[in-house]
């Protein structure tokens, strides 16, 4: 359905990536994978039509129909949200306001308005046979969380969260027989993003999507195009089948001339130890299936690096880290805290989940006491020495010097090649360390948010939302960091895969202020919700 042809792209001297020829099918789901800066963004803008300074051919025949999930969120302010989600099908939403002009003020003697009215009601049958597109309109709303009685209200009365739910069910409602989505799990919950893998599961077209979510492209792709060496590479599989190939290939290079034997053994416990970290070690069996099946002769190992991502703590925990009692808060008449209590013993590993605007990034700052709550007290255990990633770290990473200078200036006696050490396990190399905080991007300043914390050597982590931004070789370095820390966590996100890296108890805030409290990894408490246990 997409042919690419010879494709090459440069930014000045810069080749970005060439001689790309691709094929892609009906009934295949591709994932755009690679490194922050790859061009993974301006490879979908290209085959979506909205870059077209490029050198080559990309084909799309002019019978399929095309949806770009939207990235402006303020586009449809003056519009209802029916009518945002409507404007997907842009060649019905155009007859269907014609028409309502026309039954307002139309002069119906005149033969050419009820010529008009006939056109009108011809593209209206045409592109809704059944006359429902208000009635599924309505479904897809309810199911990404718009209530049907907000439907009619403008656009600029939803958050962002809320808008960008919106364009997705713009872009998936008119069911395009080509599909281009950039990030479509940004800043959604949990719910949401299931849905929306279920949805994209029965797309019967073809669909490239980019997302750092591992766990999406697990359950979405049966593709994956990986941006890398200047090439654009094809994959049969999901991302974990990808994963796994791609360094199984990079171990064999490191091995060399080793023995047949000792190679066996090596690749073997890759494997072990891969399962083990990233899905838990009942699923190492059929990985190792999965791994016998792989054709990776085409495959070269990623010109990516990982970063490394290990926190110490400088000091042992005692036999209290932190209780909050009775805490409650709200803002104006919404509530969105009610009487929690929680206590956090010495090593817990908390994942705190729940759906957008139930409180999350509030209980976390009301831990770091940056907000003090309505009621309720928060009690630090008398060794505990905490380390905290906002949400938000535009505000926090500024000023006019390096980023070493930026590192140092929190701990000005700390060893220079430790704080040279910290900048490095993020990829800031050489040079890199002496770029201005000023121009880094939002990927940056978060690597640069953990490089801090890594210097600060906390026993206990309180995360929120620390995956936003960080591309998947980060997010995998990240999961195994806190995995492998010694000490207590609290992370706040909608990335399962990083949260069943490392979490040994889930917490999850819902929506009337309640609390679910589950003692056991991600995986077994999705399990336990699925059984109705929880």
């Amino acid at each position: 359905m997409v042919n690419v042809n010879n494709l090459i792209m440069r930014f000045g001297n810069r080749v970005l990536f060439q001689d790309i020829n691709l094929k892609l099918d009906r009934h295949k789901r591709y994932g755009l994978i690679g490194a922050n800066g790859a061009g993974k963004t301006t490879f979908l803008k290209i085959l979506s039509g909205e870059v077209k300074e490029y050198e080559g051919d990309v084909i799309i025949p002019k019978v399929n129909k095309v949806g770009v999930l939207g990235q402006n969120q303020y586009a449809f302010e003056d519009y209802t949200i029916m009518d945002a989600v409507l404007y997907g099908n842009k060649r019905l939403y155009d007859a269907i306001k014609e028409k309502e002009i026309i039954y307002a003020t139309g002069d119906f003697e005149d033969d050419d308005v009820n010529n008009r009215l006939a056109d009108l009601e011809v593209i209206c049958v045409e592109e809704d046979p059944t006359y429902e597109y208000d009635v599924n309109i309505a479904k897809i709303l309810g199911n990404v969380g718009i209530p049907v009685e907000q439907h009619n209200n403008l656009m600029s009365t939803l958050d962002s969260a809320d808008k960008f739910k919106v364009l997705l069910a713009q872009v998936l409602y008119p069911k395009p027989d080509v599909l281009f989505l950039d990030e479509p799990t940004n800043n959604q919950d949990i719910e949401t993003i299931s849905w929306l893998e279920h949805e994209l599961q029965r797309h019967e077209g073809t669909m490239v999507v980019i997302s750092h979510d591992r766990h999406f492209l697990n359950a979405v792709v049966t593709n994956i195009l990986d941006v890398d060496y200047q090439k654009i590479r094809e994959f049969t599989g999901n991302y974990d089948d990808w994963y796994i190939a791609a360094n199984v290939i990079a171990k064999q290079m490191e091995l060399g001339n080793a023995k047949k034997e000792k190679e066996k053994e090596e690749l073997e416990a890759f494997v072990r130890r891969f399962s083990a970290n990233a899905s838990k070690a009942k699923q190492a069996t059929s990985r190792q299936k999965k791994l016998d099946k792989l054709v990776i002769d085409d495959i070269k190992p990623s010109s990516r690096r990982d970063p490394s991502i290990v926190f110490k703590p400088k000091r042992i925990m005692g036999d209290e880290a932190l209780q909050i009692t009775k805490i409650n808060h709200s803002y104006g008449d919404n509530v969105v805290l009610k009487d929690v209590t929680l206590k956090f013993e010495p090593g817990e590993k908390v994942a705190l989940i729940g759906g957008n605007g139930v409180g999350k990034s509030t209980l976390v700052k009301i831990m770091m006491e940056e907000i003090k709550p309505n009621s309720g007290t928060v009690n630090w255990g008398a060794t505990i020495e905490n380390s905290y990633f906002p949400q938000d770290t535009a505000d926090i990473i500024e000023g006019t010097g390096t980023l070493y200078d930026w590192l140092r200036g929190f701990d000005p006696k700390r060893d220079i090649a430790e704080i040279r050490n910290c900048l490095g396990r993020m990829l800031f190399n050489g040079e890199q360390q002496e770029k201005g905080v000023i121009s880094i991007s939002g990927g940056e300043k978060h690597r640069m948010m953990l490089s801090k914390m890594m210097l600060e050597n906390g026993n206990f982590l309180i995360l929120d939302e620390p995956s936003n931004h960080l591309d998947l070789e980060a997010i995998i370095a990240l999961g195994e960091g806190l995995l492998n820390f010694d000490g207590n966590v609290i992370c706040v996100s909608h990335d399962r895969e990083l949260l069943d890296a490392f979490a040994n108890r889930v917490i999850e805030i819902q929506h009337d202020g309640s609390i679910v409290d589950f003692k056991g990894t991600y995986e077994e408490f999705a399990e336990a919700r699925a059984a109705g246990r929880v």
